[in-house]
């Protein structure tokens, strides 16, 4: 019997002020048995990062053809592709070739050597960026797991903070490539 996904809730606070951005989302994320605190939590900062009304989460790591997180427009074209981990090449290409908008965030202690094995074959993706977040950055984030969440996000000229009660994450991001 296959295992099933346990359900989280979170109500996420952003406040991203270099956007403009003020709103408050109630999520129910869906963690794979093989997903970590950790990429879960990635996953909610990235979420954060990028949010609008029409992002949502993917399936992710249960669906190869599905993103962790999009936003498509009204005709269903999509706008951003979002990917947490370390994909394959060919994964990210096949989004650039769909989506107006490919990200990823990568958070392990070898997302370095990752990124060096892959970079050259995707130099000709323009719409690709690929940001890192410390490997120390997100254990923190995982401390902050738990099956009801309310966290906060504040986004503030570059810099990310995530806090869920009295806990609180700075997150920086590391540029790998960025779009163009």
């Amino acid at each position: 019997m296959a295992l099933k996904s346990t359900i989280y809730k979170a109500e996420l606070n952003i406040s991203d002020m270099d956007r403009g951005y003020y709103a408050d989302h109630s999520l129910t994320i869906a963690r794979h048995p093989s997903e970590t605190d950790e990429r879960m939590m990635v996953r909610v900062v990235a979420f954060a990062i990028h949010a609008s009304e029409r992002l949502a989460f993917g399936k992710g790591i249960s669906d190869t053809e599905e993103p962790d997180f999009w936003e498509k427009d009204y005709t269903d074209a999509i706008l951003l592709w979002g990917e947490v981990g370390q994909p394959d090449d060919r994964r990210l290409l096949k989004a650039c070739g769909r989506a107006e908008k490919v990200v990823v965030y990568s958070f392990a202690h070898a997302s370095s050597i990752w990124w060096k094995q892959i970079n050259s074959r995707l130099d000709r993706a323009k719409n690709l960026c690929v940001k890192n977040i410390a490997s120390e950055t997100s254990q923190e984030l995982a401390k902050m797991a738990e099956r009801t969440m309310q966290l906060q996000c504040t986004i503030q000229d570059g810099q990310i903070w995530m806090s869920a009660g009295d806990q609180s994450v700075q997150i920086d991001l590391e540029m790998f490539k960025d779009f163009g």
